[in-house]
């Protein structure tokens, strides 16, 4: 299917689709421009995107492959591609594979999730299949027991591994608890969540000859987002001109932002999606412009990911920056915020991972703890205020943390809270 014109994509998408429709009732008919166009009300979008009723699709459903998204929070939401966008959305994300490392002949395995509509170990496995470069694909999944799966990663001598970084570390975990290594590994490729630099050792533990890098930057709902970029930070993805058109928003004004080193909301413009149109829709997370004329940006994190802690919000990204400050000997593996209640009170535990649970000095919760407070003093208060109880730290291994079931990606954010 050839790339759309911005001007055709519009006239299709309202006339065809009755979300649209009443999207742009206010829009001009000869728009040409994105800007011109409200951005996607995300509550609204899925709203119309029901299975039932739909009026967010162009078409009936006779023909098309459906995954579900929005598994990590929040109520399931569903996806659709024809096959003929299922396979140029592969291909293209197959060839940006390259990019990220994958050379002829290389042999990977594909330790994403499968099943229960979930699409990750699916687009991989299409990706790799139509990549440009010959390779061999060993489709292991992430539900796999860790034996059988370092088994066959070592009867195979497999090169690339891919994952999420929760399965990828909760793997090197077991791996490094029975002294055991997989030295034929070259690259890791992780996909779904950010690789923090506090998983490092435990990855390098495992896997001493390879080097982690981001497969690419894409979700089953808003589609192709960022083609991996060479180079040292796995942040940074170049736009997949010309399928897509990326732009990164003010948050208060939805103003494009033209400057390099400027955060803002990232949403997206698919031109090649008729089925289920994407156009100025919201990807979930903050970027910034590393060059905005070569189309290259830098993830910062999910623009949503925080919680409310009485009166008092935390963002994950800034908790975890600070305990990675704090951890100078690069003892923490993970970070889980998790939300409690307990005397009337909302209080926040920090769950962190770590080797040995066990044998942790008492002033590296300490040195946490006060290095969380100085950052968000507002915590301090409202504790002595008695509106929240006292910050907290949880030592648990890598593997106790709390991962999604579906997608196995960790949850960040936990509310054990009752909500009765």
């Amino acid at each position: 299917m050839p790339v759309q014109s911005i001007a055709e994509l519009i006239r299709f998408a309202r006339h065809n689709s009755p979300f649209y429709r009443e999207l742009y009732a206010h829009v001009d008919d000869h728009v040409t421009d994105l800007t011109d166009l409200p951005v996607v009300p995300q509550a609204d979008f899925w709203r119309a995107n029901a299975p039932r009723d739909n009026r967010l699709l162009t078409a009936p459903l006779n023909e098309a492959v459906v995954f579900r998204s929005g598994g990590t929070t929040g109520s399931p939401k569903f996806s659709y591609y024809t096959r003929t966008e299922w396979r140029e959305f592969t291909a293209a994300f197959g060839a940006g594979l390259v990019h990220a490392g994958l050379r002829p002949g290389h042999r990977v395995a594909d330790l994403f999730y499968a099943g229960d509509l979930y699409a990750s170990f699916s687009f991989v496995l299409d990706s790799l299949h139509r990549s440009p470069v010959a390779n061999v694909r060993l489709p292991i999944g992430g539900a796999t027991p860790w034996e059988s799966t370092a088994a066959t990663l070592e009867e195979f001598r497999v090169q690339v591994v891919a994952g999420t970084p929760t399965t990828l570390c909760a793997l090197a975990e077991r791996l490094a608890g029975a002294n055991r290594t997989l030295p034929d590994v070259e690259l890791l490729f992780f996909g779904g969540e950010c690789l923090f630099g506090d998983q490092l050792p435990l990855l390098r533990a495992a896997f001493p000859n390879a080097e982690p890098r981001s497969l690419g930057y894409a979700s089953v709902d808003a589609g192709l987002l960022g083609a991996p970029v060479p180079g040292g930070d796995p942040r940074m993805h170049r736009a997949f001109t010309p399928h897509t058109v990326v732009e990164i928003l003010y948050d208060e004004t939805d103003e494009p932002v033209d400057g390099n080193g400027v955060p803002g909301r990232l949403v997206v413009t698919d031109l090649r999606r008729r089925l289920m149109p994407v156009l100025r829709y919201p990807a979930g997370d903050r970027a910034e412009w590393v060059d905005r004329d070569a189309g290259v940006f830098r993830i910062l994190g999910r623009a949503e990911e925080g919680v409310r802690v009485g009166p008092v919000s935390l963002y994950t990204e800034d908790v975890h920056e600070v305990v990675t400050a704090a951890d100078t000997r690069g003892e923490v593996t993970g970070v889980q915020l998790v939300v409690r209640r307990r005397d009337g009170r909302d209080g926040l535990v920090l769950r962190l991972a770590v080797a040995d649970p066990g044998n942790i000095p008492a002033t590296l919760g300490e040195s946490v703890v006060a290095a969380v407070l100085a950052q968000r003093p507002f915590y301090a208060s409202a504790t002595a205020s008695g509106h929240v109880n006292p910050l907290g730290v949880e030592w648990v291994r890598h593997q106790d943390l709390a991962v999604n079931s579906r997608s196995g990606k960790l949850i960040r954010v936990v509310d054990e809270r009752p909500h009765t």
